[in-house]
């Protein structure tokens, strides 16, 4: 939820979509239709983890008005946000979220972020701030990671690709790539 470039939610009747323009047009999916957690293993683990959430009215109103989300399932390694602290490699990390409007400004979005991990002594938790743009039509950002990536697949192998251009090893002691089916210039 580092919010360096536009976020846009979508809700429907069962799930909340959170579309954020970076890290390869990625969203995050928040399921609100009441299941339960699967079973560990019948879920893959992802980086985004598997959210569930419910739409609370807190003042009585008729009109929900803050998110509750809980994230587990997430894929290791990972660090937490721009602090780089490391998670615990368990992958147990549980991450509870309230996202809310401002009452006092409707155009600030907040995120109250709890997370549960086992590296930790205690819960660690932030406070974050959105701003709505007034922009009637935002730049979306596209990137895509696999442009100028010097990372080089060759069978099951993976290998970096030196400033020359020619494949090199990415791990210790690894065997050179087969050339036999690439042509010599």
């Amino acid at each position: 939820m580092n919010l360096f470039d536009p976020m846009e939610i979508v809700i429907t009747l069962k799930t909340t979509y959170l579309l954020i323009s970076h890290i390869n047009d990625s969203y995050r999916r928040i399921y609100t239709d009441g299941r339960d957690w699967p079973a560990p293993g019948e879920v893959d683990l992802t980086f985004a983890g598997y959210s569930i959430g419910k739409w609370v009215d807190e003042d009585g109103d008729g009109k929900f008005d803050v998110l509750e989300i809980e994230t587990r399932y997430l894929k290791g390694p990972r660090a937490v946000e721009s602090t780089g602290l490391p998670v615990h490699d368990d992958n147990k990390t549980i991450i509870k979220e309230r996202i809310y409007l401002d009452k006092s400004d409707p155009d600030t979005l907040w995120d109250d972020i709890t997370m549960i991990d086992n590296a930790y002594v205690r819960p660690w938790t932030l406070h974050k701030k959105a701003v709505r743009t007034k922009s009637a039509r935002p730049v979306w950002y596209s990137e895509v990671c696999e442009e100028n990536n010097a990372l080089l697949r060759i069978g099951n192998e993976a290998y970096f690709l030196s400033a020359e251009g020619y494949p090199m090893p990415s791990k210790k002691n690894q065997a050179p790539p087969d050339l036999r089916y690439f042509q010599s210039k």
